[in-house]
């Protein structure tokens, strides 16, 4: 249990771990195809190094190792000690990974030692942003390559917009995911730590975690709604029956999806 002296936002960045150490499996098969879409969009080539932002649980640090190969490297980077725990854990039998607890805001990796840096949805919550990717830029190659996905606007999102509703939550109560839904932010974000070649591009695409019970599961624990409930835990006897009857109805029960809408953003250092 959390103490209750702990700082608000430790104990919501607590919960938020926690969340995703007990449903990881799940998420990663949602987020997976937003993901690959931005590997493809980095197109890392064998022998590559790679910076990996908020790697979370690996799943792309086994994607990313993939394609890069044996000659490769890829560095998976997350403040969250349980999630780098498990991604230590998932990729122990790749000795071309390598993972590190610390905000990756202001880790210290050499200057000029990767080819690429990649997020998937893992550079949206910098207390700076322009320093965070200043420092990235720093890490690159001349010429080096970044790219990363990022959320659009909630109201753009039935992923996240769906379960509110459903649930009867009138607001989100972490505008954070969403603070590079204007391309215009990401653009002046990148520009002014000295990106070059900046590209923000739409994607869209279903998403699923499994069946009703999977994403019923998921979307109470991440995502905006799981936000709240994490939260405000007396929400849930309320929000899961809502938020079940909801899903039930899109059809499926076997396969549940939702519209998820990003930005596939992409540039590179001079």
């Amino acid at each position: 249990m959390l103490n209750p002296r702990t700082p608000v936002g430790l104990q919501s960045r607590s919960l938020h771990a926690q969340a995703w150490v007990e449903a990881y499996p799940l998420i990663d098969r949602q987020l997976s195809p937003l993901g690959l879409e931005a590997i493809a969009a980095l197109a890392p080539s064998p022998g590559a190094t790679v910076l990996d932002i908020g790697c979370g649980a690996g799943q792309t640090l086994g994607q990313l190792a993939e394609i890069v190969g044996a000659s490769g490297r890829v560095i998976g980077v997350d403040v969250a000690e349980p999630l780098i725990a498990i991604a230590a854990q998932r990729t122990r039998s790749l000795p071309n990974i390598s993972v590190i607890e610390s905000d990756a805001q202001t880790i210290d990796l050499p200057s000029e030692s990767a080819d690429a840096v990649y997020s998937r949805f893992g550079v949206m919550g910098f207390a700076d942003p322009v320093a965070a990717f200043t420092n990235f830029r720093r890490m690159l190659r001349p010429g080096g390559r970044l790219a990363f996905v990022c959320w659009q606007a909630l109201d753009q999102n039935e992923l996240d917009h769906l379960p509110l509703t459903a649930a009867g939550i009138p607001g989100v109560s972490d505008d954070a995911p969403f603070s590079f839904a204007d391309p215009r932010v990401i653009d002046g974000v990148l520009g002014q730590a000295g990106f070059e070649g900046i590209g923000v591009r739409a994607h869209s695409a279903r998403v699923s975690s499994g069946d009703l019970d999977a994403m019923t599961e998921v979307l109470l624990k991440v995502g905006s709604l799981g936000k709240t409930v994490r939260e405000h835990s007396a929400l849930r006897a309320d929000a899961e029956p809502r938020l079940r009857a909801a899903l039930a109805k899109l059809g499926d029960h076997a396969q549940v999806s939702l519209t998820a809408s990003v930005w596939i953003v992409t540039a590179h250092a001079p």
